[in-house]
């Protein structure tokens, strides 16, 4: 009888499986519609690719660091350092405070300065109150601006290792 009921068993998962994995499949995708829908959109995004994501219906008082790259859709009111990363302010985003980040993309509002080693980008919707500091500046028509831009040369990293340092010691690194 304990034989019998082996073979019972041993049948019975062995349908059973490629049963589940058949119907998991589409259970799958039928569950993941709406996250497989907010994952392309992710991927999608204009400069998100493997960027972390602050959604549209989030808003952040504090601090943000890191060391990867981030797209910010909801409203962030505190300093962002992102140290050699970029930092894109989605059409939904707002951010009212200083950014520091290796390159900033702007289709939101922006009520702060920004300071970019490499390059500051504020789209047609885009609008930046502040001013921007930057390797490389693009403000494209219809972006709004008000503030100064200043261009910073090649020659200027050893200012950038200075600032950073003023940086680290007024605690706004991610270390």
């Amino acid at each position: 009888m304990w034989n019998s009921n082996k073979q019972n068993e041993y049948p019975a998962p062995a349908p059973a499986q490629p049963a589940t994995t058949y119907p998991a499949a589409p259970a799958a995708s039928s569950f993941s519609s709406s996250p497989s829908t907010s994952a392309p959109v992710r991927s999608t995004a204009p400069s998100a690719k493997n960027a972390a994501v602050l959604g549209p219906g989030l808003t952040v008082k504090g601090q943000i660091s890191g060391d990867e790259d981030l797209q910010i859709e909801g409203k962030v009111e505190g300093p962002i350092a992102l140290k050699g990363q970029r930092l894109t302010v989605g059409s939904s985003g707002e951010i009212v405070s200083d950014v520091h980040a290796r390159e900033v993309i702007v289709y939101g509002k922006v009520r702060g300065n920004l300071f970019a080693e490499d390059r500051v980008e504020v789209k047609k919707d885009g609008s930046v109150v502040g001013n921007i500091t930057g390797g490389r500046v693009l403000i494209e028509d219809g972006a709004y601006l008000k503030g100064q831009i200043e261009i910073q040369r090649n020659n200027s990293s050893k200012s950038h290792s200075h600032h950073e340092k003023e940086l680290e010691t007024a605690g706004v690194s991610s270390n």
